[in-house]
């Protein structure tokens, strides 16, 4: 990154996002550090997208087209790849005439169509069909996982879905939990397909423990409609499991960013516990640490409620007491009587 830079407006312009002013220093600043790209941290119309790209002469990409191309190069299985594909088409679609601009300037007159409007009714009528196809075969993977779903339920295993915000550690805690080998990386998104697999609670009771899609601050709707297939593993749990990354100077707000995604899903209700991960990143370098001395610290810095735990998903601490407190939810007459 070259640059960065920041406006404040009551509104943003409809036809170049920034404001004059800032439009021209964009242009300035172009002599001095020579950038080919510029990334807004906003979702564009076509028209702000088009209109910049002309004034600026570079490459212009807005926080959406940015997300889809991380979900991109994170999709690992077919039903991942279909659901990155589809929110690109839709992405692009209302993109198209500019694509075309250029062509369309060599139209001929009064009366007639030019060959630029030929190619760019051709290109939506392609691209429509691509996503109409795509949405087929989604719909297709979202019936064979509802089937999927119907007979976990026969067997009456609840389910508890992993949700938080992106890189929170949910992939992680996943492993430490039930000893399986989820893909887990240090980036945004590593997690992009649902993946599920069985635990045994304290009370010897069974769980399925799902993985889902990390949250984004100001996710783009093509994303959420395009995930909804793996976002429906959420409305069939049982138990939501928050995990948030407690180091995150950002975590509050990443939590806000969570209740009103789950909100927007009409899942605000559903039981939820919240594990506040990577305690052992927050612990003083002066002194070695073990679970028992590290929780015994961190507690009395920041008491937990009932529902909430502090762990650490790489050393495994906290994970006895999370247990305990899924199965609370889960199957409350089989916990004991305190006296």
């Amino acid at each position: 990154m070259v640059g960065k830079v920041i406006q404040r407006l009551p509104r943003a312009s409809k036809t170049h996002y920034v404001g004059k002013g800032k439009l021209e220093e964009l242009i300035a600043l172009k002599a001095g550090a020579d950038y080919s790209v510029v990334i807004f941290d906003d979702e564009l119309s076509p028209l702000q997208q088009r209109n910049l790209e002309d004034a600026l002469q570079v490459k212009v990409i807005d926080r959406a087209a940015l997300i889809l191309d991380i979900f991109a190069k994170r999709a690992h299985t077919r039903e991942g790849q279909l659901q990155v594909e589809l929110a690109q088409h839709q992405y692009l679609l209302p993109r198209l005439a500019g694509q075309w601009s250029h062509l369309e300037r060599l139209g001929g007159g009064i009366g007639t169509r030019g060959p630029g409007e030929t190619q760019l009714e051709t290109d939506k009528r392609l691209l429509q069909k691509k996503i109409h196809r795509l949405k087929n075969q989604i719909d297709d993977i979202r019936k064979h996982r509802q089937l999927y779903r119907q007979q976990r339920q026969k067997t009456g295993i609840p389910i508890v879905a992993l949700v938080g915000y992106t890189n929170a550690g949910k992939s992680t805690l996943l492993n430490a939990l039930s000893h399986a080998d989820v893909f887990v990386e240090d980036k945004l998104f590593a997690t992009l397909d649902p993946t599920t697999r069985r635990l045994t609670l304290p009370d010897k009771s069974g769980v399925l423990l799902t993985d889902t899609v990390g949250f984004i601050r100001k996710l783009p709707p093509t994303i959420i409609t395009a995930f909804k297939a793996t976002l429906e593993e959420l409305t069939e749990a049982s138990l939501l499991l928050h995990v948030v990354d407690l180091t995150s100077r950002n975590a509050a707000e990443q939590c806000q960013v969570v209740e009103d995604i789950l909100a927007d899903l009409e899942l605000q209700d559903k039981p939820r516990i919240t594990a506040l991960n990577k305690i052992d990143l927050l612990l003083p370098d002066d002194q070695s640490w073990d679970e028992e001395k590290a929780l015994k610290y961190l507690s009395a810095r920041a008491p937990a409620d009932e529902d909430t735990v502090l762990v650490s998903a790489v050393r495994g601490w906290g994970l006895g007491r999370l247990l305990e407190l899924v199965g609370g939810v889960l199957n409350p007459s089989k916990q004991p009587v305190q006296k």
